[in-house]
């Protein structure tokens, strides 16, 4: 049989699944999987909705499945699901009531094995049980770390002779692989519902998956530490914000020149304000592409200007985040400098050396390491925690490829109102 591809429809709204459905369907998806945050965002009506659209569709309720299996698996049968899901971690009486309840409605049983620690041996209990597929899942926060799920597909795959579904951050470049390592469903989620058009990245992929080749793509991928500066030059300070749970930003720290998108890992300084030695002594410890980070007291005087900037440059510095006060700025400005400050002064102090470089130190309330990340642009500047950051970059990307969409949604003749039905979500 031939390789299927499923869609995951995890949209908390059923008018923009429907839509992506649609235009999936046009490419050419065999499979339509009511995801999890659609399951609890419009319960089983979600099903009934996509069995009315779809009638000869194969659809999937993810109800992933804990516990009461036999309500569960009956009620999405009754829905009209041809498939639903229940947790590998969950009990055996759980998985064969779930089994067993299948059977009597024509439904056939996923065994997901997210979280299962043997996932093999979990994977034969449940083929010996009767369970029609398992399915091999990088869930998206672990995705966001970089892991990656084919090493798990491949022993499970020479494990089972049943059905064997993948699901985990798949796109264009990973399908293929998918199916060389031994998939017979490809389950992908946003490289299809969050580009900007579904129906032509459905086709893509299903290309690739046909002819087992990888084809290329700059959306829709997680990265792991080498990458994390090359997500971050794509990505704003808004989106890192996002990421972030609404945080990271140092609040009153603003460029000086607009048009710069800085990225950079931090060399920290903490000087008293006017004293510009310990900053001038720090351009002399960075590594081409790091950011300076003064801590100068949040008030003037200055503790940077045109000669420090000229510095940088020699040092290929990506840029200055200053807590304090910089001068100069028409010059800096000429030369194209990424300079962030909280003041601007044309008065200086003199060099005593104060402070010390490559310490933690405080910027609005905000504690930043030496090595973390800085993200600065017109918005501002945000710090991502360097042992946070490749997780931060991957849901950055996340929130910028959401953006894509609903923005294409946007431009449809609607509005961000309507396309995210917010008076729906307002609190009651």
């Amino acid at each position: 049989m031939a390789v299927r591809l499923q869609l995951a429809l995890d949209f908390a709204e059923m008018s923009r699944a429907l839509k992506a459905a649609h235009e999936a369907a046009e490419g050419g998806v065999d499979i339509l999987e009511v995801g999890t945050p659609l399951l609890k965002s419009e319960g089983l009506d979600a099903v009934r909705k996509l069995r009315h659209d779809f009638p000869k569709h194969t659809i999937v309720a993810d109800t992933k499945t804990m516990d009461a299996g036999r309500i569960e698996m009956e009620t999405s049968a009754k829905a009209g699901a041809n498939i639903a899901t229940v947790l590998g971690a969950a009990s055996e009486s759980t998985i064969r009531e779930c089994i067993e309840v299948a059977r009597n409605y024509g439904l056939e049983v996923v065994v997901d094995l997210v979280s299962v620690d043997d996932f093999v041996k979990r994977a034969r209990d449940a083929a010996e049980w009767g369970a029609h597929i398992v399915s091999v899942h990088c869930p998206i926060d672990e995705q966001m770390r970089g892991l990656d799920p084919f090493d798990k597909l491949r022993r499970v795959r020479e494990a089972v002779s049943i059905t064997v579904a993948v699901a985990g951050g798949i796109n264009s470049e990973t399908a293929g692989k998918a199916v060389a390592a031994g998939a017979d469903i490809v389950i992908v989620g946003g490289a299809i519902t969050k580009a900007e058009n579904p129906a032509l990245a459905t086709r893509t992929i299903r290309r690739a998956m046909t002819e087992k080749v990888a084809i290329e793509t700059d959306l829709f991928k997680r990265v792991g530490p080498d990458q994390i500066r090359s997500v971050l030059e794509k990505v704003s300070t808004p989106n890192v914000s996002d990421a972030m749970h609404r945080s990271g930003e140092l609040h009153g720290i603003l460029p000086i020149a607009e048009g710069f998108h800085m990225v950079g890992r931090a060399v920290t300084v903490r000087t008293y304000p006017g004293d510009w030695a310990k900053p001038v002594q720090a351009i002399e410890r960075c590594e081409p592409g790091d950011v300076i980070v003064i801590d100068a007291g949040s008030v003037p005087p200055a503790v940077w200007g045109e000669l420090a900037t000229e510095s940088c440059l020699q040092r290929k510095v990506a840029g200055v985040v200053i807590d304090g006060a910089i001068r100069d700025v028409d010059s800096i400005r000429k030369l194209r400098f990424p300079a962030f400050s909280r003041h601007i002064s044309p008065t200086a102090w003199e060099p005593k050396g104060f402070g010390e470089i490559g310490v933690p130190i405080k910027l609005s309330g905000r504690v930043v390491e030496p090595g973390d990340w800085i993200v600065g642009d017109d918005s501002g500047v945000v710090v991502v925690p360097k042992g946070r950051a490749v997780e931060v970059a991957n849901r950055a990307m996340d929130v910028l490829e959401r953006e894509n969409r609903l923005r294409e949604e946007i431009r449809r003749a609607s509005t961000l109102s309507e396309v995210a039905e917010l008076l729906r979500w307002e609190k009651k």
